[in-house]
């Protein structure tokens, strides 16, 4: 008897670039910032591996219309904002509509950067054979989940927030995509995946952006290094045998996508097909700089 496929890792990484499109761009960056466009706001937040100094002069960022002033802690802090600002405003990736918010933890409700991934998944779904039934775990605020939606997948898109869920839902509104098969759940991921394999449940693909740290409804613990096998063993149980793919991405500086490519490969052994991985980056305006902020790795079936 044959052996059993397994999935061939590419022996070389991907850079996907997010580059700019009408509703964000990086505009500069440097010591340790970047300077934001995010719809009709600009906006200054930390991020340590701009290492280089901006190209822009120094007004060009203290005129800014918010900034986030962070503490030790880079994701804690509080935003200053030159002049009130709305909470909430509309942006949009392709044929999906979602809003621009500025959260406690300077986060923008959206991550650019993900705008490859989106890409990937948008074009897949549009040009491959139909893919009907996909999980989205940690689904945040949905722009994943909208991307597959519009596209006309099922969705079941899980977070552990309740906040995040409510954010998800409106801008499925925004979208026009209320009525389209999305179900909402709030829930542990790794408690819902259980759950999924014990009634037997099957998708067609899998999405996943785990946190490195999490709290679940319940207070359960999430911590990426500790969790992150369980949970992919889960994933891969739920895959339909005509399963078409797996999106795995994680922000961690202790992570490589080609360790993400390997994790996958072990769970889809007996299933062929190929793995590709590597880092999201987000690049200046100018195509001349710019940043790796996390990294990935797709299986794709045979």
């Amino acid at each position: 008897m044959a052996p059993s496929p397994t999935p061939l890792i590419s022996p070389q990484p991907l850079v996907l670039r997010a580059e700019a499109w009408s509703d964000w761009s990086l505009i500069d960056s440097g010591d340790g910032r970047k300077l934001e466009r995010y719809g009709p706001y600009r906006v200054v937040r930390p991020e340590a591996q701009c290492l280089w100094a901006p190209a822009m002069e120094r007004p060009s960022w203290d005129e800014a219309d918010a900034i986030f002033e962070a503490a030790d802690d880079e994701e804690a802090g509080h935003w200053r904002f030159a002049t009130p600002l709305a909470d909430t405003w509309p942006m949009a990736w392709r044929q999906v509509a979602f809003h621009g918010r500025f959260t406690a933890f300077r986060h923008m409700g959206v991550f650019p950067e993900q705008a490859a991934n989106w890409a990937w998944l948008d074009d897949r779904l549009r040009t491959g054979r139909p893919v009907l039934k996909i999980l989205n775990l940690f689904g945040y605020t949905g722009v994943a989940s909208l991307v597959c939606a519009a596209a006309g997948a099922q969705v079941t898109h899980v977070d552990a927030s309740r906040k995040a869920v409510g954010w998800a839902r409106e801008n499925a509104a925004l979208s026009g995509l209320a009525g389209h098969p999305i179900r909402w759940i709030c829930e542990d991921a790794r408690k819902w995946v259980q759950r999924e394999c014990r009634r037997g449940a099957r998708y067609d693909a899998v999405i996943l952006d785990p946190p490195k740290y999490g709290r679940g409804p319940a207070g359960e613990v999430w911590r990426l290094h500790d969790g992150l096998a369980g949970l992919m063993a889960g994933c891969m149980a739920l895959l339909a045998d005509d399963a078409a793919f797996v999106l795995l991405n994680a922000y961690s500086e202790r992570i490589s996508g080609l360790a993400l490519a390997s994790l996958l490969a072990a769970g889809g052994e007996g299933r062929g097909g190929a793995i590709d991985w590597g880092e999201l980056a987000i690049v200046d305006e100018s195509g001349a700089r710019g940043a790796g902020v996390s990294f990935f790795a797709r299986w794709s079936a045979p």
